[in-house]
């Protein structure tokens, strides 16, 4: 085995290889060759490190020096002044570069210091693409001590013991489901994955597929040895090819290594897996609208019960977890139920992960403990609001969510805090707006979304939702009415108790929660006729003050609708009734003359 004395990881998932992360690969082994270095440094490509918002990222041990926004120009200075002369390169350091230890990334650099990482533990850390390297940090290690040491039932208790809920959204016991499935008599049983991931803005599970691919593999066959299952199926999007290229690498290797198969490890346990891709269909993440998916169908969701449980893929006893919660078994098996008991709160386990984004400066994965709040997350991990601009809301559990005010910065994140305030966990999407948002506008986005994922099959959401969308047009376009804020309450309340499944039910979250908190936002759009944001564009008047006017004319030259006139010493005008608000005027008024209102 050759040994080297340095390592160079470079981040290859999504986000970084968009920012010609490979390109940067391709640099670097270009300048070792050249330098004489190759066979004395080893560049690793990685899964995502989490830091977002700093890539390209590439760390060099044995210092840990992780560098960020690396482009390629940037190689030569890596190579030349730290591999050859050992001397940091501090101008592309993340965190403090005055620093005298640069060592310990994950401990020196505020991103990382309140993280706990237990489902990304090897997401910029090893090849994603390379077997070898996931068994080196004691992967397949749980497969090999479920297998040998423990029964199906142990392994259940083991897994209900560490309060391990689901991380898909619902936060349902993981051992329960397992066990449920587990006494069920069937000739067939199944494991699902779900790594659908439809929220808007979630990235969670297709960073782990695209840096630690084996871990779930392990997962789900530590599941299939449990329930009694020898199949199983992951159903992952089809927009995520980076994860399901890794993907199926990895369950090739695996396969060839006797992990995945009918003799998994030598053990006589029969175990193997395959990939449904997905077409990107919000309502596939509901549990029995993916299963009809699976078996060749219209992704529709079915009445439940009876539960995939007891009837499920193809009518057979089936378990569904999604990606992340797959991802945190291994380490509960090896480390022990009480270990993963240990962390988080009371009814809330473990730690949870989060695609943080929106109006913060560190954009990016962020894996806590349950229980921390949600201005630890906001400000020590996410750096705060660009521009110094005020917190405004959180939006958690992406379109089945809700918003989360400022007054409510310092609750705890866990299941039972969030639902309280009228939010959810859902997978783990959290978006901050600040001052400028319009939460009536945001309720919209959200809607509109939910409008257009909508599978059909229950009129509840297939219209109830097109008719709250209807009155938040209305409103946003300054056209609302007396009465409409009731009718979007009581049409949410009908929905939410009739929908069939639990995407249609929870569709009406983000307006119920934006008006429990911002119901002034909303009366101000109806009887005021007034965006307080400035946002909904239909809303503005855009004025000339006469006494900042210089009749320069700068504003008619970019006006698209020709409807600002003047003469000379004379103040502009307006035409209220041609004006687009498209404000290119304003960016082009030196004077500051032009308001909106």
């Amino acid at each position: 085995m050759q040994l080297y004395r340095a390592h160079v990881l470079v981040c290859a998932g999504t986000g970084c290889t968009s920012s010609n992360s490979l390109k940067i690969m391709e640099e670097m082994e270009s300048l070792l060759k050249k330098s004489n270095l190759a066979d004395e440094v080893k560049i690793v490509k990685t899964g995502c490190f989490g830091l977002c918002a700093e890539g390209p990222i590439v760390v060099v041990y044995p210092e840990g020096a992780m560098y960020v926004r690396v482009e390629a120009a940037d190689v030569k200075d890596i190579v030349e002044e730290h591999l050859l002369k050992g001397r940091i390169v501090r101008r592309l350091l993340a965190g403090e570069k005055e620093a005298e230890d640069i060592t310990k990334v994950l401990e020196n650099v505020d991103f990382f210091k309140r993280q706990q990482r237990i489902a990304l533990r090897n997401c910029g850390r090893i090849n994603p693409e390379n077997i070898d390297e996931y068994i080196a940090f004691d992967g397949y290690k749980a497969l090999e001590k479920v297998l040998t040491e423990l029964t199906p039932e142990g392994v259940i208790d083991t897994v209900k013991r560490s309060g391990l809920r689901g991380r898909g959204g619902g936060g349902f016991p993981t051992g329960i489901k397992w066990e449920f499935a587990a006494k069920q008599v069937s000739d067939q049983k199944y494991v699902c994955c779900n790594a659908d991931e439809g929220d808007p803005g979630a990235f969670m599970d297709r960073s782990v597929l695209e840096g630690d691919p084996h871990s779930l593999i392990e997962a789900m066959s530590i599941a299939g040895y449990a329930i009694g299952a020898t199949e199983g199926f992951i159903y992952v999007r089809a927009e995520y090819p980076i994860a399901v290229k890794r993907l199926q690498l990895a369950i090739d290797q695996a396969k060839e290594y006797g992990i995945l198969g009918d003799n998994v490890l030598g053990t006589g346990h029969r175990f193997d897996l395959e990939i449904r891709l997905g077409a990107g269909a919000f309502v596939c993440g509901e549990e029995t609208a993916l299963m009809t998916s699976i078996e060749g169908h219209r992704g529709e969701p079915r009445p439940r019960p009876p539960f995939p449980a007891v009837k499920g893929l193809w009518q057979k006893p089936t378990i569904l977890n999604n990606v992340e919660t797959y991802a945190n078994i291994p380490v509960i098996i090896l480390n022990g139920a009480e270990w993963f008991s240990s962390i988080g709160t009371e009814k809330s386990k473990g730690t949870k992960v989060f695609a943080l984004g929106g109006k913060i400066n560190n954009t990016g994965l962020v894996e806590v403990p349950m229980g921390t709040t949600l201005r630890e997350v906001v400000y020590d991990i996410g750096g705060g609001i660009p521009k110094g601009k005020k917190f405004k809301a959180a939006q958690t559990g992406g379109p089945s969510g809700g918003c989360i005010p400022a007054s409510h910065l310092d609750t705890p994140i866990d299941y039972d805090s969030l639902i309280a305030l009228g939010s959810m966990m859902g997978s783990g999407g959290l978006i901050v707006m600040d001052e400028d948002n319009c939460m009536v506008d945001i309720a919209k986005f959200f809607l509109e979304f939910t409008v257009d994922e909508s599978c059909g099959k229950c009129p509840p959401c297939r219209i109830g939702t097109k008719r709250m969308l209807e009155i938040l047009e209305r409103i946003t376009e300054g056209k609302g009415e007396e009465g409409d804020i009731e009718k979007l309450e009581l049409l949410a309340r009908n929905i939410k108790a009739s929908a069939l499944c639990g995407l249609g039910q929870t569709a009406p979250n983000p307006v119920l929660s934006t008006l429990r908190y911002f119901r002034d936002e909303y009366e101000a759009h109806v009887y005021e006729k007034r965006c307080p944001s400035g946002v909904c564009k239909s809303m503005l008047r855009y004025t000339i003050e006469p006494s900042k006017c210089k009749s320069c004319g700068l504003c008619t030259k970019v006006c698209p609708m020709n409807c600002i006139s003047g003469e000379k010493k004379v103040p502009y005008v307006i035409d209220q009734s041609k004006c687009a608000k498209c404000g290119a005027c304003v960016e082009k008024c030196p004077f500051k003359a032009i308001a909106v209102v």
